[in-house]
């Protein structure tokens, strides 16, 4: 379970995020849309206790901060943040003994399935953005975290990465995890979402809860639009 009660960001006198409460339970994915500079990417490193905030921020009932609520999270930024000098199996390795996960199992799948299991000896700096990203991937999910936060994963991935990637998200909710996802690619989560917010200039403008109709994806999509493009309300 994650919960976001009013979280308030100010980067000097710029409000970042103003306000700002959802929440996401377990076996859920919750979505956060918005143009470039609407304050995804910002609540986010709030959650993930990268940024100071007001308000308050939950995983499984533990304070964000808390050593206990970073055992439970899985985080994959926009950017990915990989360590040059480290092969891919040693950031593996790093990330295995950080979490005192005995078992390689999970992490070979991982492997596998996103196609470095042919790169296990390159460096991060080898590696291209795509690469990289998948590797980010694999590291925030080998110890099976309970909430995962995912930021535009799905740039610079290949068409097979995103394939994996979109069925990684469908095991993470049939394991009971609580996930979210930031992205403006809608077509990349219309199959899967349960609730959505669209944020606009560090607010929700909107949001919405997913029936699992075909017309509720398309009704959130032209909500997305009226709002992003400056004709529709807040609602």
């Amino acid at each position: 379970m994650l919960s976001i009660s009013g979280v308030t960001k100010r980067y000097g006198k710029t409000l970042a995020n103003d306000n700002i409460s959802f929440a996401v339970g377990d076996g859920q994915i919750g979505i956060l849309l918005g143009p470039n500079g609407a304050g995804k990417s910002t609540i986010i490193k709030c959650i993930t206790g990268l940024l100071r905030f007001t308000g308050r921020i939950e995983i499984n009932g533990c304070e964000n901060t808390s050593l206990e609520a970073k055992r439970q999270l899985g985080y994959i930024p926009e950017m990915p943040a990989v360590y040059d000098l480290l092969t891919v199996e040693e950031h593996l390795e790093f990330i295995r003994r950080a979490y005192k996960v005995e078992d390689e199992t999970y992490t070979q799948q991982l492997l596998e399935r996103l196609e470095l299991e042919d790169k296990k000896k390159k460096l991060g700096k080898e590696l291209s953005k795509g690469m990289q990203q998948k590797l980010s991937i694999c590291c925030a999910l080998i110890h099976k975290p309970s909430v995962v936060i995912f930021d535009e994963p799905l740039v610079g991935l290949d068409p097979h990465a995103i394939k994996e990637l979109k069925e990684l998200f469908r095991e993470q909710k049939a394991a009971g995890a609580s996930v979210l996802i930031s992205t403006h690619m809608l077509d990349s989560v219309e199959e899967y979402w349960d609730s959505a917010h669209i944020m606009i200039n560090g607010k929700f403008a909107a949001t919405r809860k997913n029936s699992g109709s075909d017309a509720e994806a398309h009704a959130l999509e032209e909500l997305f639009f009226a709002i992003t493009e400056g004709g529709g309300e807040r609602q």
